[in-house]
């Protein structure tokens, strides 16, 4: 019985620990500010302000990064698209009506997809919101980019001040499934529920509180 006792504890401990400090200081505070002027796009319709925004800018290649699409869309849209203030919008040039119908077909099929918003911008209006971000990151040629980025309900730039490299982590790796589901998914989480203590702390915890805005707990 003792034996049995002390390879448990050996199993569990260990693994407690881990999921612990895996889980790391930024699960216990604010999503940290990294730029807090963000500039939107003067296209009618759309706003950077007052909903937390996934913004995105998948270039003129968009059939290209369909994966980066998908990814965002199994990972986070399908998970947080029952909350009312959030939105996502995915910034590129003029000229992609057919690239987008046919991506929206493809999410459309696994999604309600009303809250992905594919906005199309001449090139120097899409620059100029990818340059306010103030990352170290850059477009490329077709004015895209694989990196997706948190923006608040006051138009700012939500990330990490240090990622695993101690750098700070500005956009999320779309095309990378790891980094959406182990760091990603933790930081939307983390926003989410920003905005819904605030929300109840306003209101006193009064039943229009409780009916925060968003539809569901995070979870």
């Amino acid at each position: 019985m003792k034996k049995y006792l002390v390879l448990g504890i050996l199993f569990v401990l260990p693994i407690l620990a881990y999921m612990f400090f895996a889980s790391g200081v930024n699960n216990f505070g604010k999503l940290p500010i990294l730029n807090d002027d963000v500039t939107a796009p003067s296209v009618e319709g759309l706003s950077l302000q007052g909903r937390i925004t996934i913004l995105g800018f998948p270039g003129d290649q968009l059939d290209q990064k369909k994966t980066n699409a998908l990814n965002l869309n199994q990972k986070i849209y399908k998970r947080f698209n029952g909350f009312d203030d959030l939105q996502f919008v995915m910034l590129l040039p003029e000229g992609n009506d057919d690239k987008i119908a046919e991506l929206k077909s493809e999410l459309g099929q696994l999604a309600d997809i009303s809250n992905w918003n594919f906005i199309q911008a001449g090139p120097n209006q899409v620059s100029e919101v990818f340059n306010s971000l103030g990352t170290p990151l850059t477009l490329d040629e077709y004015y895209g980019c694989n990196e997706v980025f948190i923006i608040d309900k006051e138009g700012r730039l939500r990330g990490r001040e240090k990622d695993d490299n101690e750098k700070p982590l500005y956009g999320y790796d779309a095309t990378s499934v790891a980094v959406i589901n182990n760091i990603m998914v933790d930081d939307v989480k983390i926003i989410l529920a920003e905005y819904r203590l605030a929300k109840k702390e306003n209101n006193n915890g009064s039943e229009g509180g409780r009916n925060s805005i968003l539809k569901k707990n995070v979870q």
